[in-house]
């Protein structure tokens, strides 16, 4: 495939991305979330005082760099409405199909030379192998690396898991975007010839994994796949200098968040130890259970919460579910025939490399993990974005591999097999990301309650109202205490700009009053009109 074909492929998928993360962005989701509404809130408090912090205490602790990006924005564009909030993770989004795409190819990229220089050998009979029709097994596979990095790209692109995160304002969807563009960087600084452009990669792989800190709960766990590379890489030409250069820059980048974590361990552990599964009465049985659910949720049974997918439905479209399970058989092959030393090829099947392989698996192992090790909500969407990427790798590797049996089914027919793969690529885009998200998701009454959209409307209402008008909010609502309310008040707070970062300066400014069910006979004034009353439900 020509370097023209790819970007202009590459580009199209971009547009698709873009188009899936920004279509009816104002809209769609409904309401807003109080975990979004938290962020929102703790930014337009920093907003005005310029105190960024590195975590946020509020809701069980949040990593900072999510609330600290929707500051910069509010700084320059004060708009409190929900997709402000949403917008850093929708050009995230974007941004990691776009990282999928590089990484991928620079993963497979010595696979396909040597394919290359394989064909260029081949000579005599063996050119008339690809004449003999094959078997659904014994046929030449030939390893595309840019051709299973669009095709996972535009899996990503297309995926409901992943446009639905990149369309709420929670920081999760920030880890895969880092994760991926460091891998990538860390890929390119071991390969590349020169020194001086190893240096630079290095660097900004550093960079860019030690911001991934301040992401997620869950990427605490990714050290682990960077120890991949040593048995594979570190007869390279100055491994461990770049090593060394890479890891010196993820200290220095993560040195602020780790510094905090040390003064407060607590908030180190305090979500993960809150919703461990070592507090269940049988912790072993209870991890093997979530282990199989999280593993089905691909093509089975994901997710329930409506806020985080279609309630129970597979979190992978059903054809490239069924790839994915075609791409990890596809590796697994390759890695048992590989363990003989043999690299590309035995007799006549070509197999994938496997340093790849074994990055992509051990990936979407690990980021299991933080999931499977939870007791709450399994199996659980976000809590396991980070396995999205692999995901997509593995169905890309099951989608080449089953084109190219296609092609070699039909000879003298590839035009056939091209039609198939477009048509199929259009359904996958059509049914499986626009109706998905669009109509079948969107469209459900669940949707409007789980994003809270009647705290919105309470918002909205109170700011058609003159700020001369005092205005009384009731919290009848549970949740988690903040500075001295339920979470759910967040919501309306910062739908009416009205945080209270130092007691009750911003909604004293606006006339109005946060309540606690016991406060509100003694505060609201008796013949108070009830159009100046709400109640957080």
């Amino acid at each position: 495939m020509s370097n023209t074909k790819k970007y202009v492929f590459l580009f199209g998928i971009l547009i698709i991305a873009i188009f899936f993360r920004f279509y009816h962005f104002t809209t769609v989701p409904p309401g807003l979330y109080p975990d979004e509404a938290m962020d929102g809130n703790n930014a337009a408090e920093v907003a005005r005082t310029g105190q960024f912090k590195v975590f946020y205490t509020e809701d069980n602790g949040r990593e900072g760099l999510y609330v600290n990006i929707i500051a910069v924005i509010l700084k320059e564009f004060p708009v409190y409405e929900p997709w402000i909030i949403r917008l850093p993770a929708a050009i995230a989004g974007v941004l990691t199909v776009l990282g999928l795409y590089f990484l991928v190819a620079e993963l497979f990229r010595e696979g396909e030379t040597e394919q290359a220089d394989r064909k260029k050998s081949d000579h005599g009979p063996d050119q008339k192998a690809s004449a003999v029709k094959p078997s659904f097994l014994n046929f030449r596979f030939s390893v595309s690396g840019s051709a299973i990095a669009l095709l996972a790209a535009f899996f990503l692109a297309t995926s409901f898991w992943h446009i639905n995160f990149s369309r709420i304002g929670f920081r999760a969807i920030l880890a895969p975007l880092f994760l991926v563009w460091s891998l990538y960087f860390f890929m390119r600084a071991l390969r590349a010839v020169s020194s001086r452009a190893a240096t630079a990669c290095a660097i900004i792989a550093g960079i860019v994994y030690g911001l991934g800190f301040s992401t997620y709960i869950a990427y605490r766990i990714t050290p682990l796949l960077f120890l991949l590379f040593i048995p594979f890489f570190r007869k390279g030409k100055d491994f461990w200098k770049r090593v060394a250069v890479f890891i010196a820059l993820v200290f220095i980048t993560a040195a602020p968040i780790g510094w905090y974590f040390l003064k407060h361990p607590s908030d180190f552990f305090g979500r993960t130890a809150e919703i461990s599964v070592t507090n269940a009465a049988n912790p072993v049985r209870d991890f093997a259970v979530n282990v199989v659910k999280t593993a089905l949720m691909f093509n089975f049974h994901g997710d329930n919460n409506w806020r985080q997918n279609i309630s129970g439905a597979p979190e992978l479209f059903w054809p490239v579910g069924i790839l994915f399970i075609l791409g990890i058989a596809i590796g697994l092959f390759s890695l048992w025939k590989s363990r003989r030393k043999k690299t590309m090829r035995d007799d006549g099947k070509n197999i994938l490399p496997a340093f790849p392989l074994l990055l992509v698996f051990s990936w979407i192992v690990l980021a299991g993990l933080p999931a499977a090790a939870s007791d709450e909500g399994i199996p659980h969407a976000l809590r396991s974005i980070l396995m999205c990427p692999p995901a997509m790798i593995f169905a890309a590797i099951g989608g080449i591999w089953l084109y190219q049996w296609l092609v070699a089914k039909l000879p003298g027919h590839e035009n056939l097999a091209k039609i198939i793969s477009w048509i199929f690529l259009a359904y996958v885009a059509v049914f499986g990301g626009y109706v998905a998200y669009f109509v079948t998701w969107a469209h459900n009454p669940n949707v409007s309650g789980a994003f809270n959209a009647d705290y919105v409307a309470i918002g909205n209402e109170i700011n058609a109202l003159p700020a001369s008008m005092p205005k009384y909010v009731v919290v009848n609502a549970g949740g988690v205490m903040t500075r001295g309310l339920p979470m759910p008040v967040e919501t309306t707070m910062f739908i009416t700009d009205s945080f209270l970062p130092d007691g009750v300066t911003y909604a004293a400014a606006k006339n109005i009053h946060y309540l606690l069910p016991a406060e509100a006979s003694s505060a609201i004034p008796a013949g108070t009109p009830t159009n100046e009353i709400f109640y957080i439900n």
